[in-house]
């Protein structure tokens, strides 16, 4: 592993019109649970489907209907909580959270609140290199989704659209350990990228499938310490809750307002009431939805319609033998294998389409120079165009195929961008050694017709080579001119090597 220093989370500090304050975060992320079929019926979860045609007769509250449970959402559930080293709950039980809502058929969600599946957990939070925070996860717990109302297609009415109702969601409520809105991003980031790399959510903010509340309360200098000493949350101040925040760069902005709106009340005098509040992008400002519930205000019980869930160390054990290298582990492969610099690790690491394909192009190559050309050229590339990893019209044994060819000294860096250029645009799919070869772009390794451009070059500038010799830094002049003399085909190395020895450096 990474030799990471774990710091004291430290606090945003907020200085108001009086006094200075702190931040103080808690969140609750709502991941999809990546299955094609929901958490209690066997209905589609495609997306983008079109309304209410991936509904089954559970999923719209039809009389006599009963819930059954998907066995692969359990087990996506406790995949998850390893990835998080959290502790799996053998026995755990639904729960019924009773409200009403024109998307919710049943007049309920069945959920968990008393006997999760997960329980105590963490997330190493990267805040730069050799630097992390940990935050812990009070439990995770699984639920069904609801549907979607539409307001936006008709003036005078509003549609409702089941496809979501019933879809396979797991709720992961950290504690209060979050100090400010770079962090609350980077950790919802880092939740996203381990859930990723195990296959049990995708992560896609934009289509609801990852969607984090927010808690977001102040507290003057020196409070929280208290709280962590104690446990006692009046410390914290009141919260307030941002709902369904679905962007890293919306979390920090909603964090923000939030925070200064909470100050200004309490340094006027006020107190701030705890409700649930959305955040407004375009305004940039948070707003009241609704006084915030506690559980007794969702009226719990037991959901009669299934029993409690009992699950065996024994399969528990086979899913844990059966998880993938996590983003963590991979990085500190990465620089411990390759010799890459750690944040080089953690960008080539961020996605595990990235990681593989680094992997592919660096498989018996020199590492740094890889991930040198995936960074730079690829990454670069692909940024520019708004493209994925897979789109990538180089792929990674071409690119292995340039780093083959400078290895053996058949090209120049400048040619390995050529060439890379070429393969990009002209000619993709080709090998690189024939591309290279069809359009010239062999390095001139002769050594008798790079001593002959040397002298030719050292001849014509006899003003030069007294300069050179008396500041040697100049001898960089002539490998240019004989580079250029050779149409950038000669060996750098060699040119330098002999106009050094012509020039009796």
């Amino acid at each position: 592993m990474l030799d990471l220093t774990f710091e004291a989370p430290k606090p945003k500090v907020i200085s108001g019109a009086r006094e200075d304050w702190e931040l103080v975060i808690g969140m609750e992320v709502h991941a999809q649970i990546s299955s094609k079929a929901k958490l209690f019926s066997g209905a589609s979860t495609t997306f983008g489907a079109e309304p209410n045609s991936n509904v089954s007769f559970v999923d719209a509250a039809m009389p006599g209907m009963l819930p059954v449970i998907n066995e692969f959402c359990i087990e996506q559930a406790v995949r998850t909580g390893l990835g998080l080293k959290a502790k799996i709950n053998l026995f755990s039980a639904f729960d019924r959270k009773n409200y009403f809502y024109p998307d919710l058929p049943q007049g309920y969600q069945i959920s968990q609140l008393y006997h999760p599946i997960v329980g105590e957990g963490e997330v190493i939070v990267d805040m730069g290199p050799g630097v992390a925070r940990r935050v812990r996860i009070e439990r995770i717990h699984i639920e069904q989704d609801a549907g979607k109302s539409i307001h936006d297609l008709d003036p005078s009415m509003s549609f409702v659209d089941l496809n979501r109702t019933g879809v396979a969601l797991m709720e992961i409520v950290s504690r209060p350990d979050i100090r400010g809105p770079e962090e609350a991003a980077a950790y919802v980031a880092k939740l996203r990228q381990i859930m990723r790399y195990l296959g049990t959510c995708d992560g896609n903010m934009q289509n609801g499938n990852l969607r984090a509340d927010v808690n977001v309360s102040v507290c003057r200098p020196g409070d929280y310490e208290k709280f962590r000493e104690t446990g006692d949350h009046s410390y914290l101040g009141t919260r307030c809750e941002i709902k369904n925040m679905n962007s890293m760069r919306f979390i920090q902005q909603a964090i923000e307002y939030e925070a200064r709106r909470q100050i200004a009340i309490l340094e006027d005098g006020g107190t701030v009431e705890q409700e649930t509040r959305l955040y407004d992008p375009d305004k940039g400002e948070t707003r009241s939805m609704r006084s915030k519930e506690e559980a007794h205000d969702y009226r719990y019980f037991p959901c009669p319609d299934l029993l409690p869930l009992e699950i065996e160390q024994d399969w528990v054990d086979a899913i844990a033998a059966s998880m993938p290298e996590l983003p963590d582990e991979k990085k500190a492969r990465f620089v411990r294998d390759y010799g890459v610099t750690e944040y080089d690790a953690g960008v080539l690491t961020a996605e595990l389409e990235s990681a593989d394909f680094f992997e592919e192009v660096a498989r018996g190559r020199d590492g740094k120079q890889a991930a040198n050309w995936v960074i730079n050229e690829l990454f670069g590339r692909l940024n520019k165009q708004g493209l994925t990893i897979g789109e990538s019209p180089v792929s990674a044994d071409q690119l292995g195929g340039i780093l083959d060819l400078i290895a053996k000294g058949e090209i120049s860096g400048k040619m390995a961008k050529d060439l890379f250029e070429l393969l990009w645009t002209t000619e993709r799919g080709a090998d690189p050694a024939e591309v290279a070869q069809r359009h010239g772009m062999k390095q001139v390794t002769d050594t008798a017709a790079i001593e002959a451009a040397v002298d030719e070059v050292i001849a014509a500038n006899p003003a030069q080579v007294e300069k050179a010799k008396a500041n040697p830094k100049l001898a960089g002049w002539f490998v240019g001119q004989v580079l250029k003399a050779t149409g950038g085909k000669a060996n750098p190395a060699l040119v330098n090597q002999l106009v050094t020895q012509k020039l009796g450096l």
